[in-house]
């Protein structure tokens, strides 16, 4: 939960400062399997001991700090928090710190939410204090020991390198509050006496262990807040980069309209990283402020299912809910905001066999998008390209808005949610099938998130069928490489899925409920759905406590790495050799089980049909992890 558990004396006492920042590191690559930045390296070098040295000074160098405490369920780390005593009620009390080298910042267009840092690339900034606010918020609801307990948890800004007063005038704006504050160099004094009203002099470890210790609350699944979501109020937490995102999607509306202008904004993040909760909050907001906005996919079943949990008591939400290919007539600027999920999944064109012969154009479907508002939004993971014929990319979007003379802005989110927010088992995966440098590695390991390595596909359903009489959801799915044959006459579905003994339908066809089955858009999120095996165009977007994945002959372990085999594939869009090469086919295939193997929330059993295979995966994944 925290790379390091020390306190300021002791660093003030290190005989080598450096040492701390090269402990941090050994411990990042140790838990993470990646090696910090050299910005978090700076980072650590240049703020954590100068912090120390005020704690120290103010009578509080005994305090403990939790320096990159680990935010329960989410991949995202508060640079400290300080665990001691309160002063007066001497209960557990906790203040958490984001520490800032900024010397000078300013607002960002008159934005409060949004900062602009001289000198520093990627544009606006999220204010320092909404995001230490954000961390404090998210602990509230999710650290049980915090529970009932609004005094626990305070938090501050820290921005030591700021000695001029006026340059950072601009970011005193931000609403005061316990979990909102903001200190500089040059009101140090004032942070020493507040750290003194929230934290006693009193050493100890009860308060770090509390925290650490603590149970955590279940994970916000998207679906059991989206309705509530986008007809009342705010139910999301939103931390650090997606909160960036949404205050800048709401700085660029007003300023469009204002301007007469346009904007484009793109997210762009991996499986968990919280696209669709930036999405889904934006429509709310936005609908709450009475703006004109539309949420798109290129999904089927996500834009069916939002339709149908969303729109459930209000039928006018549900035409919020479009696809991609609805946009060919659009009024020029029509809506102040529509934002596109999933944008990995947009096709060169909207023109498919049920187009109207005089919308058949070669007008690629981004330009119709990007017409439509005059803030296009697009969220989306570059690893999640499933299918030929999808192109929805950061470059591609960046090249034809330059061609449209607009530019863009890019904020990038890393992996915060799913897989219990391990951005461990997500880089483990990437590195199981070679979509990111470094070739496999042996899992780990991680408390937040388990892996499992089944002998057979009876075991593998053994497994996840214990996890859901202890009250987890979870489905099973599966490459394409059985066949997938149409319901019976009776309703019933053929078991088409057959590994030796072994055999269970694929998930239904049909848009209506078949017996048990339920229709094919939601059989990731409605009962029945565990009795077939999903594909990755029914599991894409969706997340469930424990996800079954079988591995099929169209990729095998051979000489220390995975290769794809395309005569055991049985998809038809990758069939045609001339739109599917076999380079294309071979990232296909690899983003396809990329996608599969991410979609659990607390735990992933893994089964390959290929004994070779199954041997590899048992070598990688300790039975103990």
């Amino acid at each position: 939960m925290t790379l390091l558990r020390t306190s300021a004396d002791r660093i003030v006492g290190m005989a080598h400062p450096e040492s701390l920042a090269e402990q941090l590191l050994e411990q990042m690559l140790f838990r993470t399997g990646r090696r910090a930045s050299d910005a978090e390296q700076k980072s650590w070098s240049r703020s954590l001991p100068v912090l120390a040295r005020d704690l120290s000074d103010a009578g509080l160098g005994s305090v403990e700090m939790l320096v990159e405490y680990h935010l329960p369920l989410t991949s995202q780390r508060a640079d400290v928090v300080l665990a001691g005593t309160h002063p007066k009620t001497g209960e557990p009390s906790y203040v958490v710190v984001e520490l800032k080298q900024w010397s000078a910042a300013h607002r960002y267009e008159d934005s409060v939410e949004l900062v602009d840092v001289p000198g520093m690339p990627g544009g606006p900034k999220l204010h320092p204090v909404a995001q230490v606010k954000g961390y404090c918020d998210y602990l509230s609801d999710f650290a049980k020991a915090l529970a009932n307990r609004p005094d626990a948890l305070a938090g501050i800004a820290y921005l030591h390198n700021a000695t001029d007063p006026g340059a950072v005038a601009d970011l005193r704006a931000f609403p005061v509050s316990t979990t909102a504050r903001l200190y500089t160099a040059a009101d140090r004094g004032d942070m020493v006496e507040f750290l003194k009203t929230r934290l006693s002099a009193t050493a100890g470890h009860t308060a770090g262990d509390t925290l650490i210790r603590s149970a955590v609350a279940p994970s916000q699944q998207l679906l059991k807040v989206a309705a509530a979501e986008v007809r009342d109020r705010p139910q999301f937490h939103l931390l650090g980069e997606q909160q960036l995102a949404v205050d800048l999607v709401l700085h660029s509306v007003e300023q469009a309209r204002a301007s007469d202008g346009k904007r484009i904004i793109i997210v762009t993040g991996g499986p968990g990283s919280g696209k669709s909760v930036i999405a889904l909050s934006l429509v709310g907001e936005l609908a709450r402020r009475g703006r004109t906005v539309l949420h798109a996919t290129g999904s089927r079943s996500f834009t069916q299912t939002l339709r149908k949990v969303a729109g459930a008591r209000a039928p006018r939400v549900q035409k919020m809910f479009k696809y991609f290919n609805q946009f060919m007539t659009a009024d020029r600027n029509g809506l102040d905001v529509v934002v596109l999920d999933e944008a990995h999944r947009i096709r060169e064109t909207s023109v498919d066999r049920y187009t109207k012969a005089e919308l058949r154009t070669d007008r690629p479907q981004i330009d119709e998008l990007i017409a439509a508002a005059r803030v296009p939004v697009f969220l989306l993971d570059e690893h999640q390209v499933v299918r030929p014929g999808e192109m929805g990319s950061l470059e591609q979007i960046q090249r034809h808005a330059d061609t449209l003379g607009l530019t863009t802005q890019h904020v990038h989110l890393d992996e915060q949610f799913r897989c219990g927010g391990s951005e461990e088992y997500v880089l483990w995966v990437k590195r199981l099938l070679g979509l990111v440098e470094g070739g496999p590695c042996a899992w780990r390991g991680d408390p937040q998130f388990a892996v499992r390595v089944a002998n057979t596909p009876q075991e593998l359903e053994h497994l996840l069928s214990q996890q859901q009489e202890r009250g987890y959801t979870a489905r099973m799915t599966a490459g394409y490489c059985w066949p997938w044959s149409d319901a019976d006459k009776d309703g019933s579905l053929p078991a088409d899925v057959q590994i030796g003994d072994w055999s269970r339908p694929w998930n239904s066809k049909s848009d209506r409920r078949l017996g048990d089955a339920p229709p094919a858009p939601l059989w990731a999120t409605e009962e029945g759905g565990f009795d077939q095996v999903g594909c990755v165009y029914t599991a894409q977007g969706f997340e469930y406590d424990w996800n079954g994945v079988i591995l099929g002959p169209d990729l095998v372990w051979r000489d220390c790495q995975f290769k794809t085999v395309r005569s055991a594939n049985r998809d038809p869009d990758m069939r045609n050799l001339k739109k599917v090469s076999d380079i294309r086919f071979n990232k296909l295939v690899r983003n396809i089980y990329k996608v599969l193997l991410t979609r659990g929330m607390v735990g992933t059993v893994i089964y390959s049909t290929d004994e070779e295979t199954r041997n590899a995966l048992h070598a990688l994944v300790s039975e103990n992890s």
